[in-house]
């Protein structure tokens, strides 16, 4: 679909990461749809900023895979890759690894009842049909351990690969079919919560492993 002609009404000044995380949720959720052209000008307009927060998200999508430039021609959503979201599957399933890795023994009681919280509402999801509520409870639990592991580079390559597989699961199935995962998730937070690191980190990898065979084809 176009750009939006109506303009968000943030809460706070829109920031560069902020611009950033905008523009990549349209393209992820299918606002902005693959072969779409973006414009600095319309893209500005929209998020009420000046162009170079646009052009600057813009070169970071790029980056990411998620939109291709052509120099002096145009700028357009990038089509569906499921070799690249093959590959940042196996990226974004050994970044969790490690996280949970550097976390066991970092994570509060309350982080632990955040995750729960957050699985409880993936399940909820799930039995509710919406992939989308789904994918965000599922990005909350796991961005637990990130957080607690405290690994800046880590982190960084997380927020570059992980919307390239989230896009791929939206526009292809519509819906998430993930209900093993909740189990897995159990699992997790309570290998966790004993401090059980290697057993911990292999759960995480498991978890995100459940993806692979869904980009296939």
């Amino acid at each position: 679909m176009p750009v939006p002609t109506s303009a968000p009404s943030p809460s706070r000044a829109l920031l560069r990461d902020d611009v950033y995380c905008r523009v990549r949720d349209a393209i992820v959720d299918g606002t902005l749809a693959p072969g779409e052209q973006l414009r600095d000008q319309e893209l500005a307009a929209w998020l009420g900023v000046s162009r170079t927060p646009v052009r600057e998200a813009l070169l970071r999508l790029q980056q990411a895979g998620l939109v291709a430039a052509l120099p002096g021609r145009s700028t357009t959503v990038s089509s569906m890759d499921t070799r690249a979201a093959r590959g940042a599957q196996a990226v974004v399933a050994s970044m969790h690894e490690l996280a949970v890795r550097e976390a066991v023994g970092q994570l509060t009681a309350d982080d632990l009842a955040r995750m729960r919280d957050a699985n409880d509402r993936f399940e909820a999801a799930l039995k509710a049909g919406d992939a989308d509520a789904a994918l965000d409870a599922d990005d909350e639990l796991h961005g637990i351990p990130v957080a607690a592991a405290g690994n800046a580079a880590l982190a960084a390559v997380l927020d570059q690969f992980t919307p390239v597989l989230r896009r791929v699961e939206r526009l292809r199935f519509g819906s998430l079919s993930g209900r093993g995962s909740v189990a897995l998730h159990a699992r997790l937070i309570d290998l966790c919560e004993a401090e059980e690191r290697d057993a911990a980190a292999e759960v995480s990898h498991e978890t995100w492993q459940t993806l692979a065979p869904l980009l296939d084809g």
